[in-house]
């Protein structure tokens, strides 16, 4: 598929709008997630389509704690809809790269970007290798504790960066496979609206910062 026809089909799925702990910035977002996903005929939930409880959270997060992103060069891992990358950019940040494995999400972040003129990198899955080398100060990543396999891969990646210095803060809803005895809490939200995405209209949500 071309990237004119992933553009066309991300642009035909969602309208523009906001998340609401992050009115700071515009997404494209879809307004009902089965429909969306039956209409992409994809194994996995379109995730760039939707404003995660995870990322809503790193990115309030990151927006009222500008001090961890100011003057640095970021890492959006598993961006999604590219939220969190944003955010970071609203809050300072030098650089952010948006890194994803699916074509869409890498497609819906580019289009974010611009509908909030900001400019970001976005490359393919750097966990796998697809990505440039990794060049970053801070590591974001917002709901990656969701499935076994992604989770293993995820914090193989984030134990490598920490181990050279690299400030990793992960924003999760209390998934499985959160490494609990490996993060630090450091603030609770409550993320409304979320009946759709978790079942449920609140979802608490924690942001940690990877030990």
């Amino acid at each position: 598929m071309t990237e004119r026809e992933l553009d066309d089909q991300v642009t035909s799925w969602t309208t523009p709008g906001t998340a609401p702990l992050v009115p700071e910035v515009t997404l494209l977002l879809a307004d009902d997630i089965h429909r969306t996903w039956s209409e992409t005929d994809e194994a996995a939930p379109p995730f760039w389509a939707f404003a995660w409880a995870g990322g809503q959270a790193l990115s309030r997060f990151v927006l009222d704690r500008p001090e961890l992103v100011v003057g640095k060069k970021v890492l959006d891992l598993a961006s999604g809809s590219g939220i969190v990358g944003l955010a970071a950019l609203r809050a300072g940040a030098a650089s952010v790269v948006a890194s994803d494995h699916d074509a869409r999400a890498r497609v819906a972040t580019a289009r974010n970007a611009a509908l909030n003129g900001l400019t970001v990198d976005v490359v393919g899955d750097l966990m796998t290798g697809e990505g440039p080398e990794l060049d970053v100060d801070v590591i974001l990543a917002g709901d990656v504790f969701y499935e076994q396999p992604m989770a293993r891969l995820m914090l193989e990646f984030l134990d490598e960066a920490t181990g050279v210095g690299i400030e990793v803060y992960v924003g999760d809803p209390g998934r499985e496979y959160l490494p609990r005895r490996r993060v630090e809490a450091l603030a609770n939200y409550d993320v409304p609206d979320t009946t759709d995405l978790e079942g449920r209209s609140v979802t608490p949500t924690t942001v940690h910062r990877l030990r």
